[in-house]
């Protein structure tokens, strides 16, 4: 079974203009992304730069790499819109159909990492987008005639209305535009953050927030970690138990991976640093070392609860397994298992 899994970078820019850029990784350079039913995007804002409102195929978690942000959501078939002020180091889960909006009201560029499924996309691997407005807007595609009768206004106006914006994707907005600045509802129920490391092995911090802690993750079936490991630490390997994928994103620093496949085979030795993205198949084991500077990783997860194998530490089999079973699995002698199994403790994290 072959397999690209080499670390790429975003390979498509698919806006740049005066508010903002977003760029993309395809399946053309990680076909895995398609295979797999994922997808992944960056979304870059500058001061006063707008996002404007979209929905999309797809369900994803954003992680803000830097800044701040104020994000309006519309959950379907809801009346209100939820103001949401986001930072750096928070997620925040966006489900399928959900209409969003992002403005960056700093004073510096906001970076937001997106990562998710695919699966309904009508371009597997990546994430599709409809706006209501601007050059590609879903507003622009109806004709004169039909905006003028649903609207109840006159052509002129449905023309104003439709053809204003000619800008797509992105733009700035100016300072006589008093965009909202304060949240309206408890921002806790919507965005978690993973700067608030918790427990992990010596060199190792991680947190992990999934549907047991966050309701919001089960309605969109995904969840999210992060791993923040020092100089020349080790990231234990670990494998998924319940057939979910993970998609991972170099946030800080460097190191190298490797994943080890079907029949014992090594599907990817290679350097990581800041800025790729890899993706582990479902089963497949995964390992780290991070380089002198540290390792700082973001996953996402196609499972709102998933369930990981670890092949190091307490909760490895090769503390579960007797001495004999071990003797005879790896073929040494009884002395060496002890040793084997006296080394092999701690609690251990794992990407």
């Amino acid at each position: 079974m072959a397999l690209n899994l080499s670390p790429q970078t975003a390979d498509v820019t698919a806006y740049d203009g005066e508010g903002g850029a977003y760029y993309i990784w395809t399946p053309a350079k990680s076909p895995l992304l398609s295979e797999a039913a994922l997808g992944a995007g960056k979304l870059v804002l500058q001061p006063r730069g707008f996002a404007l409102p979209h929905y999309a195929d797809t369900f994803k978690i954003g992680y803000v790499v830097q800044g701040t942000c104020t994000v309006g959501l519309v959950l379907p078939n809801s009346p209100q819109e939820k103001v949401i002020i986001i930072n750096e180091g928070d997620a925040i889960p966006v489900p399928m159909g959900s209409l969003s909006w992002w403005f960056n009201n700093g004073d510096s560029n906001m970076t937001i990492i997106f990562l998710g499924e695919s699966k309904l996309s009508y371009n597997p691997g990546q994430f599709d987008y409809f706006f209501l407005t601007g050059a590609l807007g879903v507003l622009g595609g109806f004709s004169n005639e039909f905006i003028s009768k649903i609207y109840n206004i006159n052509k002129p106006d449905s023309t104003k209305l439709a053809k204003s914006r000619t800008e797509p994707l992105i733009v700035k907005i100016g300072q006589e535009v008093n965009m909202p600045g304060q949240p309206n509802c408890n921002v806790n129920e919507f965005v978690f953050n993973l700067k608030k490391l918790g427990g992990g092995s010596p060199g190792v911090a991680c947190a992990e927030v999934t549907g047991d802690n966050f309701g919001l993750l089960d309605q969109i079936g995904l969840s999210a970690s992060l791993v923040r490991a020092g100089p020349n630490s080790v990231v234990d390997p670990s494998y998924s138990t319940d057939g979910s994928h993970r998609i991972v994103y170099v946030l800080k620093g460097s190191g190298r991976v490797q994943i080890v496949g079907l029949n014992g085979t090594q599907v990817l030795d290679a350097d990581v640093e800041q800025g790729q993205l890899f993706v582990v198949p479902k089963f497949f084991a995964v390992a780290l070392l991070a380089g002198e500077h540290g390792l700082d990783l973001y996953s996402v997860f196609t499972s709102s609860r998933p369930v990981l194998g670890q092949l190091a530490g307490n909760k490895s089999p090769w503390k579960a397994l007797s001495l004999p079973v071990l003797q005879a699995s790896l073929n040494v002698s009884p002395g060496f298992v002890e040793l084997f199994k006296s080394s092999n403790g701690g609690d251990k994290s794992s990407v």
